[in-house]
């Protein structure tokens, strides 16, 4: 039988992460934290937990290559197709009486997501007077989301995504294929600031019409979810939007009084 981390030991471990290197994980779903860090532990083949500990502590590499396995990074461009399609015909009309746009992805993984938003901006004739933040916790996939290089494999399923996102053009007039994996315009990646940034300790950095966190917050228990839609309120403008993943919601934030929802899609403006 394999040896499981206890509770007890999650909890050493995650108080370690915030004492030395300021990261702090411990307002995460503590089942799913616990299933990751199990399963890097028998992945990484540890004899003890003291000695898994140990390295987490003392060896920085191995910290990146922690944060890397423990933060999810499941995504893919114009994931749910409907919502990009709400996004195009709904929100980016009112974005564009705007003399000049900022929009933040936060929670940008590997940047699949940043990509699709900046196609639809060019073809709403937007992306000229936008500038899109994108930031992670993670190190790792904010240098590979700045590259802008992808598998070749996902760009079928990406294609029909996009078409039913209601694209405009050709998807792959988009990028470059060569070997196995694909180059997106620069064109795109030049309206982009990417940055590590971590939504649980780090203040506001600026104002922004559109903030687009999707996916992430299912990962936070409640008190961390309204923390963050704190930091995100006070990040936003008035009228301002935030766009959520399929499976959140702003409900669970006291605040949730001064936001409309917008459709049936999870986006919410700031009405005061």
């Amino acid at each position: 039988m394999e040896f499981q981390i206890s509770d007890e030991q999650v909890e050493l471990l995650l108080n370690d992460l915030i004492e030395i290197y300021g990261y702090d994980f411990t307002a995460y779903t503590k089942a799913s934290m616990k299933r990751r860090i199990n399963r890097l532990y028998t992945l990484d083949h540890f004899p003890s937990f003291a000695e898994f500990r140990y390295r987490v502590r003392s060896d920085e590499s191995y910290f990146i290559h922690f944060i890397e396995q423990v933060t999810v990074n499941v995504t893919e461009m114009f994931r749910d197709p409907s919502f990009f399609k709400f996004l195009s015909t709904a929100i980016l009309p009112v974005l564009a009486t705007y003399p000049f746009i900022r929009i933040w992805h936060a929670g940008c993984s590997t940047g699949e997501e940043v990509y699709s938003m900046a196609i639809l901006l060019k073809e709403a004739n937007l992306l000229h007077k936008t500038l899109i933040y994108a930031t992670d916790i993670n190190p790792a996939v904010v240098k590979k989301a700045t590259q802008g290089i992808f598998p070749i494999q996902q760009m079928q399923k990406n294609s029909e995504n996009y078409r039913l996102a209601g694209g405009k053009e050709d998807f792959s007039s988009y990028y470059t294929a060569g070997y196995n994996q694909v180059i997106f315009d620069k064109e795109l990646s030049k309206r982009m600031v990417f940055s590590t940034h971590n939504l649980v300790s780090e203040s506001s950095f600026n104002h922004f019409q559109l903030i687009v966190c999707r996916n992430v917050l299912i990962y936070f228990e409640k008190e961390l979810q309204g923390r963050v839609f704190e930091l995100f309120e006070e990040s936003l403008d008035k009228l301002g939007y935030i766009a959520l993943g399929s499976k959140e919601t702003m409900r669970v934030f006291p605040g949730v009084s001064r936001f409309r929802q917008e459709g049936k899609e999870k986006i919410w403006r700031k009405m005061s």
